[in-house]
């Protein structure tokens, strides 16, 4: 089935066309449509500054651990924290922390920091919850307020569908950690069932949900990219036909930004798409054993490179100051680093003991010298693109990820123009 908006695709382009023409084909050809308003931010001449809500809606056991601490212990994800507690201790603990976790103080401190986007994650068992599932739902009541609160402090909103049905991508902030099993059975159709959901909630709410996250982290390589693109094209009929001004956002997948140009480009009628990539440097041991003057200029490359020549507005929608993988849980509940070696298939790079959980504040100095260069730098790699959202605003004791901590702390900058570092991006560096 074909949306409207695919619909109105397909009768435009019989316009100019005389031979009939079907919604999918139309998309290779320019197409005329009513015009549309631009969503109510400038992407592209106004650049993204933003922070991730993450460990809110959806549960990672490294960003909030005292909630998996408190039993049951066995449980490593979403799905296991609610099936081992049942349903009504699982809903107990969840609204506590729904509605604790982030606060109107939040977004009002996020404001003041001049970040002008949050990006909110979400799992499809909130808005189209499946038969069997062991999830908990309550959360829309809380998105709700968040979106007002964005609203009270002029921030906008990318709502972010984080989790699918069997998982994209077989990691726990998937919802569910281990076998990736999206694509088998009705998993696509019930992920289009969940957008649609979040599309006709949010998406006429323009002046604040700017844009919608199809989802997240998708993961190519063990994925059929057909289907994934198949997916996307008909999550944008579903977010037109809800909100015609609001962007429409898909994630790389893994497979770089370049390998995206002339997907949902013009001269297709198909408008207000934006490119998310993530950037990490912590999840192989080549990664972690860089020196930090390496993770700097990894990260400037990215400038120099990655970020150029892209047909779509392209943010980085995912990074942090990490340059380990320390930080306690960060591979998964009981897992180790790779930086000191207690994680499969990896090699002692260096101590994880400073590193593991703590507070900006006490790090020893050189590591909080190299973690504002390394923040320094990727701005500046960033915002050869559209911009960027910093993972995550808050945890329990991630410092290299924790934004709150980190602006407390004078590491990130504030104004965030005001860079002290001074990197250059051109070939010269």
């Amino acid at each position: 089935m074909f949306s409207k908006a695919a619909i109105l695709l397909a009768l435009s382009c019989a316009i100019v066309d005389a031979a009939p023409i079907t919604a999918r084909d139309c998309l290779t050809y320019i197409c005329f449509l009513p015009s549309r308003r631009a969503p109510n931010f400038q992407y592209g001449s106004t650049k993204v500054r933003g922070v991730n809500l993450g460990g809110w809606f959806v549960l990672e056991p490294w960003i909030t651990p005292s909630l998996f601490e408190a039993g049951p212990q066995g449980a490593v994800d979403e799905y296991t924290y609610t099936q081992l507690l049942g349903k009504d201790e699982a809903f107990t603990r969840l609204t506590q922390h729904w509605s604790t976790w982030i606060t109107q103080a939040d977004f009002a401190s996020i404001a003041t920091a001049g970040l002008n986007h949050v990006r909110i994650p979400i799992g499809y068992w909130a808005v189209a919850p499946l038969d069997g599932d062991p999830y908990v739902q309550g959360q829309l009541a809380y998105l709700d307020e968040a979106i007002g609160w964005a609203r009270n402090v002029g921030l906008k909103v990318m709502l972010d569908l984080h989790g699918a049905p069997g998982s994209q991508n077989g990691f726990d902030n998937s919802g569910r950690y281990g076998s990736i099993n999206w694509q088998q059975g009705d998993t696509v159709l019930q992920t289009k069932n969940a957008v649609t959901a979040l599309a006709r909630r949010y998406a006429s709410q323009t002046d604040v949900v700017t844009s919608i996250e199809l989802l997240n982290e998708p993961f190519g390589p063990a994925l059929n990219m057909d289907i994934v693109k198949q997916f996307y094209y008909d999550g944008w009929g579903t977010i037109r036909d809800s909100g015609h001004n609001t962007a429409v956002t898909i994630h790389d997948a893994f497979e770089g930004a370049q390998y995206w140009n002339g997907f949902m480009a013009p001269p297709t009628a198909i408008d207000f798409v934006i490119l998310d990539i993530h950037q990490y440097q912590v999840f192989s041991p080549g990664e972690v054993a860089r020196n930090p003057a390496d993770h700097v200029s990894a990260a400037c490359n990215i400038g120099r490179t990655t970020l150029r020549d892209i047909d779509k507005w392209t943010i980085v929608g995912e990074w942090s100051g990490a340059e380990t993988d320390c930080a306690k849980w960060l591979n998964g509940r009981f897992k180790g680093a790779r930086y000191d070696g207690t994680f499969p298939q990896s090699y002692y790079v260096g101590d994880c003991n400073t590193k593991h959980a703590g507070k900006v504040a006490d790090l020893p100095q050189a590591d909080k010298d190299n973690l504002q260069h390394y923040i320094e730098a990727q701005l500046d790699a960033y915002e050869q693109g559209a911009g960027w959202m910093f993972w995550t605003w808050k945890t329990e004791g991630a410092p290299e990820w924790d934004m709150h901590d980190l602006l407390a702390n004078g590491l990130f900058p504030q104004p965030l123009t005001s860079r002290r570092c001074k990197f250059s991006l051109d070939d010269s560096l």
